[in-house]
C-alpha cells in the first residue's frame, strides 16, 4: 500500500486524506476499516485540519467517461448482469472517498462529533459494499476495471466543494435517496433470475444505505436551523440549482422515510 501521508495519521482528517490519496480500491477499503476501528475505539480522537486533494486518487482502470458518453448496458444475460453489478461497484468506490471527503471538507462547519461519527461510519460500510460488490465480480471471473465507468458523483462533488449544504443536498439526499428507489427493483431482477448471490448483496447495500441518506437529511436540517432557513424550500432550491433534471419517481416511499425523508422535499421535484 501507498499513501500521501504517514499510514498512523494524528487526525483525522489526515486519515480522510490517506483513503483519498489512495489509488488501490483496495488499499482504499483496508484504510477505510483500519481508520473507521480507530476512530470507534479511541485510538484516533482528534479531528483535526487537513486539504483533501480536489479529486481522489484512482486506479489506471477503469476509464472514466462523461455520464453522456457510457454505452448503453445490454440487459440480461451474463454480460448485463456483469456490467450492472460493475456499475454499482463503481458508485460504491466513489461513495467510500465522498465520505471521507465530508469528513475532511468541511471542518470550518465547526461541526459537532456526530456529525464525523456518522460519516466515518458511512466510510465504513461504503467499503465494505464496494468489497462485496468486487468479491462477487471475482466469482463471476470479472474484475473491477473491466468497463468504462462514468465520472458523474465526483463531478457532483466537484460542484459542491464550497458548500457543506449544498453537499448533504446533492449527494445523500439526491443521489443516494435514488439507490433506495432503484434497489428493490434490482433485487427482484436478479432473485427472478436465479442470481440470489448478487440479489442478497444488493438487499444489504439497500438496507444501510437508508442510515445513510438519513444522516445527510438530518445534518441538513441541522445546518438550515443554524442558518435559520427553512429545510424544504433550501432543498428545492440547492437540487434546481446543482442537479441537471427532476428527480424520477417511481419513489421508494417507505424506505426514504425511515430515512426522515418527507415527501415535501422531493415529490415537488418530480414534477
Amino acid at each position: 500500500m501507498t499513501s500521501p501521508l504517514s499510514s498512523r495519521p494524528d487526525t483525522l482528517t489526515e486519515a480522510a486524506c490517506v483513503v483519498l490519496g489512495e489509488p488501490s480500491p483496495a488499499a482504499k477499503v483496508d484504510w477505510s476499516r483500519r481508520f473507521a476501528a480507530a476512530w470507534a475505539d479511541g485510538r484516533l480522537t482528534v479531528i483535526g485540519q487537513a486539504q483533501p486533494p480536489d479529486r481522489p486518487s484512482r486506479p489506471p482502470s477503469p476509464q472514466l467517461r462523461p455520464p453522456r458518453d457510457m454505452p448503453k448496458r445490454k440487459p440480461g444475460g451474463a454480460e448485463g448482469r456483469i456490467a450492472f453489478i460493475h456499475a454499482i461497484a463503481h458508485i460504491e468506490l466513489n461513495a467510500i472517498d465522498l465520505a471521507w471527503d465530508i469528513v475532511a471538507r468541511f471542518t470550518d462547519e465547526n461541526m459537532p462529533r456526530a456529525f464525523f461519527d456518522d460519516w466515518v461510519r458511512v466510510a465504513r460500510d461504503e467499503a465494505e459494499h464496494f468489497d462485496l460488490l468486487n468479491r462477487r465480480l471475482q466469482d463471476l471471473d470479472a474484475a473491477y476495471g473491466d468497463h468504462p465507468a462514468h465520472d458523474g458523483l465526483w463531478e457532483a462533488a466537484e460542484t459542491t466543494a464550497d458548500d457543506l449544504l449544498a453537499r448533504l443536498a446533492l449527494v445523500p439526499m439526491v443521489l443516494e435517496a435514488r439507490g433506495l428507489d432503484t434497489t428493490p427493483v434490482a433485487v427482484r431482477r436478479f432473485r427472478a433470475g436465479g442470481d440470489d448471490a448478487t440479489a442478497t448483496i444488493l438487499e444489504r447495500i439497500g438496507n444501510e444505505e437508508i442510515p445513510h441518506v438519513a444522516a445527510g437529511v438530518r445534518w441538513f436540517r441541522f445546518l438550515c436551523e443554524r442558518r435559520n432557513i427553512d429545510p424544504v424550500a433550501t432543498f428545492h432550491a440547492l437540487t434546481r440549482r446543482n442537479f441537471n433534471g427532476r428527480l424520477k419517481p417511481p419513489f421508494n416511499d417507505v424506505a426514504r422515510t425511515r430515512a426522515g425523508f418527507g415527501e415535501e422535499f422531493y415529490r415537488p421535484l418530480s414534477a
